[in-house]
């Protein structure tokens, strides 16, 4: 993007808090352009812009200016519509970071804001959550947070998703045909992209899917070289080639007590193993996700969690579509749930298809 960066910087109730936080921006934005936003009332939309949020949040998680900030993107929809960002928390403690984080990716993705893989650096009070990378980049853990941080900037500001003249999309469910709210929806949204997508589907509901056990690093980091798992099965026969070739996994996804169902947690548990061998930045991620009464957010914030800022799937602006649905077919039949499914359909497009 040829524009300046923005950069948004909530103003932080405690100088002494924010002080590392500010070492960090300075390394990371040396060279670059940036206009810098400090309050809610100076927000207004940033289509199309490149968008840094910097939040120190110190012992306690709590920052009010970015709180009001979050509350100015809720209440203009739109307002990052086009945009690219990526999110620096920096934190007194051990808690907050990621949750911090996440909430902030999910609120500007509704906003229409995409992210790269990997879009969160976060810096704990002890800095302990680099302790591995700093040994990967042969300094220390300040180093490496410096490091990481300038590395989300150029990734930001390089950030284009390929495009395709016949895009390979992957769905995973792991949902009765029958009952499921969320594959009927699925079921429509194919309806309206099979002919310019090339779709292959997993049902993980016949229980072949085994979680991670947790190997030791160097035994996973091994069977990951060779492309495989040493637990092998489904998995390494089926699902990690389609997710090679894949170009944007759909996570089709009811809520389940709040939490992704233990099926799917697996297969993202599961994935680590092709993780060593293989980074996922140029595959979008999708989702549909269906709640009974409520808690769609938090499920959105899980694949998040998990998907974009773990395992480097990029995310698309408004990546998820969300409903809420009790009975069995209940989807189908909600208010104007046919303008949302075109609309999702179409974003879906958008994003992958040439032309």
């Amino acid at each position: 993007m040829n524009q300046p960066l923005v950069l948004i910087r909530p103003r932080c109730e405690n100088p002494e808090a924010a002080r590392r936080l500010s070492q960090v921006l300075s390394y990371a934005l040396e060279g670059v352009a940036a206009q810098t936003i400090e309050s809610a009332s100076a927000l207004s939309p940033l289509k199309g812009r490149c968008v840094l949020f910097a939040v120190a949040v110190g012992e306690t998680g709590i920052n009010l200016e970015y709180f009001a900030m979050l509350q100015w993107i809720r209440e203009h929809p739109g307002c990052l519509e086009g945009a690219v960002g990526g999110v620096l928390v920096d934190g007194a403690g051990e808690l907050y970071t990621k949750s911090v984080g996440s909430e902030l990716v999910f609120t500007a993705n509704l906003a229409g804001c995409a992210f790269p893989g990997r879009p969160l650096v976060e810096g704990t009070g002890s800095l302990d959550n680099f302790i591995i990378l700093s040994r990967t980049m042969e300094t220390d853990r300040f180093g490496a947070y410096l490091q990481s941080a300038r590395e989300l900037v150029e990734r930001m500001r390089a950030f284009a998703p390929p495009r395709f003249q016949r895009p390979k999309l992957l769905a995973v469910h792991a949902s009765s045909h029958k009952t499921s709210n969320t594959l009927a929806l699925w079921r429509r949204v194919q309806e309206q992209i099979e002919d310019r997508c090339e779709i292959s589907e997993f049902n993980l509901r016949n229980g072949e899917i085994s979680d991670c056990a947790g190997c030791p690093y160097t035994m996973c980091l091994h069977f990951g070289e060779q492309g495989g798992c040493f637990y092998g099965g489904v998995m390494v026969d089926e699902v990690f080639p389609a997710i090679r070739q894949a170009n944007a996994l759909v996570m089709l996804c009811p809520n389940y007590n709040d939490a992704l169902s233990a099926n799917l947690t697996a297969f993202i548990n599961r994935l680590t193993a092709l993780f060593r061998q293989v980074r996922f930045y140029d595959k979008a991620l999708f989702a549909i996700a269906v709640s009974g009464y409520s808690g769609n957010d938090i499920i959105a914030q899980q694949l998040i969690c998990a998907l974009n800022m773990n395992k480097t799937f990029y995310l698309p602006a408004r990546f998820a579509m969300l409903e809420t649905a009790n009975h069995a077919g209940d989807a189908c039949k909600l208010p104007d749930i046919d303008q949302r499914i075109e609309q999702f359909s179409r974003r879906l497009l958008a994003t992958l298809c040439n032309g």
